[in-house]
């Protein structure tokens, strides 16, 4: 699958289209890690770390599925999510990838994008508060969840490029 060239975030947007495009491009640089890679590349793992590309896909996709429909909206999780056991194996996400290819992979985290705008299109105000909350009951406003949302995308951004770097070479975005 060969992803369209990387589209930057505006340099004078409003809060919203910032936040929005912001996501929207660590979405795209996470993907783009994924790209040409193969079953047994995208379980590769760096040095003592457990993370590998494929897992971190996975992983993301959850993050998208969790945040946006589980927390925003109070819907239960869909599978593959709702019948983990996920005090038996708490990383089931991440480890639950090895054997995928990057198609399945990149299909279901853009399934899970595609939901997550679509949700987000319908949250008229930043502002507005989450269904569910934390473990104290703390309801998140959509401005922070998508804060948080960049935040993990940049942060496993990151964790991609050394991996790929390891991989093949490949670095940048």
């Amino acid at each position: 699958m060969m992803l369209p060239p990387l589209t930057e975030p505006a340099t004078t947007p409003s809060e919203r289209q910032g936040l929005e495009e912001f996501l929207d491009y660590f979405r795209q640089v996470i993907r783009r890690k994924a790209e040409g890679l193969g079953p047994e590349q995208l379980t590769h793992t760096v040095a003592a770390s457990s993370l590998s590309i494929g897992g971190m896909i996975r992983h993301l996709t959850l993050v998208e599925e969790s945040w946006f429909s589980e927390v925003l909206l109070g819907r239960d999780l869909a599978e593959p999510w709702a019948s983990v056991d996920w005090k038996a194996d708490p990383d089931w996400d991440f480890d639950s990838a090895a054997g995928s290819s990057a198609d399945d992979l990149l299909s279901a985290h853009a399934q899970a994008c595609a939901r997550s705008r679509e949700i987000l299109a319908e949250a008229a105000d930043l502002d507005a508060l989450s269904v569910r909350g934390d473990a104290t009951g703390q309801k998140f406003n959509v401005r922070w969840i998508l804060i948080h949302l960049i935040e993990e995308y940049a942060r496993h951004a990151g964790h991609a490029d050394l991996i790929r770097e390891d991989i093949d070479g490949q670095i940048g975005d």
